[in-house]
């Protein structure tokens, strides 16, 4: 992903004509345009229109519609503006309604257009929510550099298993928390975790997550007991309404046992001889209830046995269509992964998600933690 930075936002000196013209004829040598219109057509159609909204149109006439959407998109930008801003904007519109003024000074004869006006007000707003959005592309641009400072740059190498960690953001920055840690013994710890929401707050309190679990799983020989105490520390710091799913495994080499902390998670898939075996899940998720009980499960994988852990950033990716790519399509895909290093089936997932959501914007974050066994 491209981000602008200040020094680039600013620009390198004063524009010019030059500049200007070079910026659009690299635009429209760019394939894609229509295609990318349409996309932030329907972008903006999701983000000011409400879900009830969206409703009451399904059972609207063609032309009726058009007029609704078009009357409720100008309502809902009016108010999502400043106070400030949204006088402007509503003087701008204003000034389309009132005829052309001319002053006769007796030698000169001026006339001032109301719609240039108008423009020019229109201009001044794009302005400065441009640059509100500029400076906070560039905070968000540091808080991403920030996160994946704090997320493993590599895979964790364990003798008898191969490992593959993936995370993707939905936006600059994500809610999903992918980790390893290792423990005494050689054991390792894999997290994946999946804060509700999407962005800056989810982000912060992903970070907040993994520093309790950083800190917590070395001295915790129960994984229940690892659950209580991060859901204790996130029921007393974290934030009224958010939550965080979580997924632990714990491993160790040369054994075929993975120890699991299910903390209201989607369970993970492993595939076994061609056949796909889950865990049901046991245990609320963390930072809703101070006294909630968790449990330790175990599975144990053969040589070759396949185990994938996800967020529901890729259940729930969805078509241009708005289809799901679902779980039963998940699960159907394990199958053909069979035989594939931890990497290859990671990236096959991949592979399949994207041919399903074409080119529209991630819902959601998507994380996968892969663990194969090879001896």
């Amino acid at each position: 992903m491209s981000v602008r930075t200040g020094s680039e936002a600013k620009g390198n000196g004063a524009p010019t004509v030059k500049n200007l013209g070079r910026a659009v004829f690299t635009d429209l040598q760019k394939g894609g345009l229509s295609r990318t219109l349409r996309r932030d057509m329907e972008e903006l159609y999701d983000f000011y229109l409400d879900e009830a909204s969206r409703e009451r149109l399904k059972n609207m006439g063609r032309l009726r519609r058009w007029i609704k959407v078009a009357g409720w998109l100008v309502r809902s930008l009016i108010l999502r503006l400043p106070p400030a801003r949204r006088l402007l904007l509503l003087g701008a519109f204003l000034l389309l309604f009132f005829n052309d003024v001319s002053i006769d000074t007796g030698r000169v004869n001026l006339t001032l257009s109301m719609s240039i006006f108008s423009f020019a007000i229109v201009l001044v707003i794009l302005m400065l929510e441009l640059k509100d959005k500029l400076l906070a592309r560039d905070e968000l641009e540091a808080g991403r550099a920030v996160q994946l400072a704090l997320l493993p740059r590599d895979n964790p190498v364990l003798a008898g298993w191969e490992t593959w960690l993936f995370t993707r953001p939905a936006n600059d920055v994500g809610g999903d928390l992918v980790d390893y840690l290792s423990l005494s013994a050689d054991g390792l710890g894999l997290t994946l975790g999946d804060v509700s929401g999407k962005g800056l707050p989810a982000a912060l309190l992903m970070a907040k997550l993994q520093s309790t679990l950083r800190a917590l799983a070395p001295e915790c020989a129960g994984l229940a007991e690892l659950g209580r105490r991060v859901n204790q520390i996130l029921c007393r710091d974290g934030v009224p309404g958010k939550f965080a799913t979580l997924l632990y495994l714990r491993v160790v080499p040369g054994d075929g046992a993975v120890r699991l902390l299910n903390a209201g998670h989607m369970p993970p898939l492993v595939l076994h001889e061609g056949q796909v075996h889950t865990l049901p899940p046991v245990a609320k998720p963390l930072g809703i209830l101070a006294d909630a009980e968790f449990v330790e499960q175990r599975m144990e994988l053969a040589q070759g046995d396949l185990l994938v852990a996800y967020s529901d950033g890729l259940t729930e990716a969805r078509s241009p269509r708005g289809e799901f790519f679902g779980e039963e399509r998940l699960t159907a895909l394990l199958p053909a992964l069979a035989g594939l290093t931890a990497e290859e089936a990671g990236r096959r997932m991949l592979q399949e998600e994207a041919a399903f959501s074409g080119d529209g914007h991630p819902f959601d974050d998507l994380s996968l933690v892969v663990l194969r066994r090879v001896v």
